[in-house]
């Protein structure tokens, strides 16, 4: 059996309140042997740290998504800072802009993101990003920093294009359920130009479940399909994808 690591999750999610256990028990099944499970503001991320303490081989990330930039409190940052000397904590994120939803206002999530990537920068983590209809931006705001952290552009939904300009400013690309549906043609595009050593798998569970269980709620233990369809796509073994993804993973993540 491969050994797999979803690298963005959110088993904090209430929609797992009735059988997480049981959900963190299937993913063995499959092989995932690791996973992050990725806070979105201070609440979550405080959770998600509870969860990472309580399991092996589980870690947790801590930061405020661009949904709720526009409440984040007075010393988020601060707290942030705290959360980040947590053994667990192996990333500030998700982070990031999303522009289809627009919960936040443009120029607070870019505030907000801003401020997260000095932090990233200052204590020497990576970020996770979410970037949602707002590629153009995102690319436009990186180039204009004199200074980057490593990154994972999570649940990635860009072009071939897109993907690659993302690795020449050294970030990894990581592909969820959607990589799996038939219509995703510009994805698989971009999962087959993505250098090996860049790739990152993740179910970015409760949602975006992979076929064959599209339209049901995601769990850890389905980012085996994902990684399946990348294999295929790469013309690589279930087993060789499986583990350059968890290699790289270890490596972005440092565990």
């Amino acid at each position: 059996m491969p050994e797999l690591f979803d690298t963005h999750c959110h088993l904090d999610d209430e929609k797992f309140d009735e059988d997480r256990e049981e959900a963190f028990l299937r993913l063995r099944e499959k092989g995932v042997t690791r996973l992050t499970c990725v806070g979105t503001d201070l609440e979550t991320s405080m959770t998600c740290l509870n969860f990472a303490r309580s399991h092996e081989n589980t870690y947790a990330s801590c930061g405020v998504h661009p949904h709720e930039a526009a409440a984040a409190p007075d010393g988020y940052l601060d707290r942030l800072r705290e959360l980040c000397r947590e053994d667990k904590i192996v990333a500030i994120g998700e982070i990031g802009l999303d522009y289809y939803y627009d919960f936040s206002p443009r120029d607070v999530q870019k505030r907000v993101l801003c401020e997260q990537l000095d932090l990233a920068c200052e204590m020497d983590m990576p970020a996770i990003f979410h970037i949602r209809d707002a590629h153009g931006d995102m690319v436009e705001l990186f180039r204009s920093r004199s200074r980057l952290p490593q990154g994972i552009i999570h649940c990635f939904s860009g072009s071939r294009e897109t993907a690659l300009e993302y690795v020449r400013m050294g970030f990894y690309i990581s592909f969820a359920g959607p990589l799996t549906f038939k219509k995703a043609p510009h994805l698989q595009a971009a999962a087959q130009a993505v250098p090996l050593d860049r790739l990152l798998v993740e179910t970015d569970s409760p949602y975006l479940a992979p076929e064959p269980l599209r339209g049901r709620r995601n769990e850890p233990a389905n980012v085996y399909y994902v990684c399946e369809k990348l294999a295929e796509l790469r013309g690589l073994s279930m087993e060789e994808m499986a583990q350059v993804t968890t290699e790289n993973a270890r490596r972005i993540y440092r565990v």
